[in-house]
């Protein structure tokens, strides 16, 4: 069986591969420019900003956190097959149906091929902002003999995310970091600080941070958070972090 990992391949697009099963996290795979700005930030930057690497994708299932479009682009519903087990939070069901034909939401937890997910909560974003940016999940990956996996999504530090910590103890945890914000408005993902606040509530786990450098209104950067916060592994679009 091969060994569990996380490998990034760009923003939030991520391959989680545990109990021998590879999940596609979060697709977006549009080439650079394909896409329009985010609205009403600090730069008018068409998305993506950078290339995807050069990585084979042929996933086992596709697990989406929320349906915001660098979370799940026209190109991904496009390019991946209609049969594919797609695993999301129940909000999103009818909407991601429209492309897929096998779309699983989760309530509390599924098991696939062995592999349990659990989906947790979050905010994206800091009061009536994180109302008007909708729902959004994370989800934990478990398998007999593997470290325990936690992809907390779109999310800012929050009392969701403390319990989601708190209650599943994860072995690794993916942040999506990056600062993204509007030219109004707190951030709507983890900033530096948000990041050190993780670090610190699981000392014990290893903290991944991804969700840099490929959105335009993502202002934190790989070396900014690098420079801010120690003990976090910040991987290259690419770059697989094999995990013990």
């Amino acid at each position: 069986m091969t060994a569990a990992s996380v490998q990034l391949l760009r923003h939030a697009t991520l391959l989680v591969r545990i109990g021998g099963i590879e999940f596609l996290v979060d697709p977006m795979l549009a080439e650079p420019g394909e896409m329009p700005p985010i609205p009403n930030s600090p730069n008018d930057r068409r998305n993506p900003l950078v290339p995807l690497p050069d990585v084979e994708i042929d996933p086992d299932a596709v697990v989406v956190t929320h349906t915001h479009r660098d979370h799940l682009d026209d190109a991904a519903r496009e390019r991946l097959a209609a049969d594919v087990p797609l695993y999301c939070q129940p909000p999103d069901e009818f909407e991601i149906e429209t492309d897929f034909d096998d779309v699983r939401p989760v309530d509390d937890r599924a098991t696939f091929v062995g592999v349990e997910l659990v989906r947790t909560g979050g905010r994206h974003g800091h009061d009536d902002l994180a109302d008007s940016m909708g729902p959004v999940s994370g989800f934990v990956f478990r398998a007999a003999d593997e470290p325990s996996i936690f992809v907390a999504g779109d999310t800012v530090w929050c009392p969701e995310l403390e319990s989601a910590l708190d209650e599943h103890e994860p072995d690794v945890v993916v942040l999506n970091a990056g600062g993204a914000r509007f030219v109004e408005g707190e951030p709507i993902t983890m900033t530096d600080e948000d990041v050190r606040r993780v670090r610190e509530r699981v000392p014990d786990a290893t903290v991944v941070a991804v969700h840099m450098d490929a959105i335009n209104h993502c202002l934190l950067s790989r070396e900014e958070l690098a420079n801010a916060v120690e003990g976090v592994l910040i991987p290259a679009d690419g770059e697989r972090v094999e995990l013990d």
